[in-house]
């Protein structure tokens, strides 16, 4: 089980995509793949990549959405001429919530 050869195909993506999107922990996810194909042994993967996937796909495409809203969020008309009027900084803490 190099990891060179472990990989996860474009159905167990979108599987564990939904069931993260329903709450389901990634434990059992995993535990799911097993079951259906009868055996760790015939998995070509293991579920620390399933965590790796959960952490590096899916919580990275709703960072993504976040900041294209907060970016619509002061592109908006009422947001600059607030910044005209004031001329106020913003400051982002690139730290918050990195950490569980």
């Amino acid at each position: 089980m190099l990891k060179q050869h472990r990989e996860l195909s474009m159905s167990i993506r979108r599987t564990i995509e939904n069931n993260e999107e329903a709450g389901i922990r990634p434990s059992k996810t995993y535990q799911s793949f097993v079951a259906a194909a009868r055996g760790h042994r015939e998995l070509n993967f293991i579920e620390k990549d399933v965590r790796n996937y959960i952490m590096r796909e899916v919580h990275n495409v709703s960072e993504q959405e976040d900041a294209k809203e907060f970016g619509k969020y002061l592109a908006d008309a009422r947001s600059r001429a607030a910044f005209e009027y004031f001329g106020d900084v913003i400051s982002f803490d690139t730290t918050y919530n990195t950490n569980k």
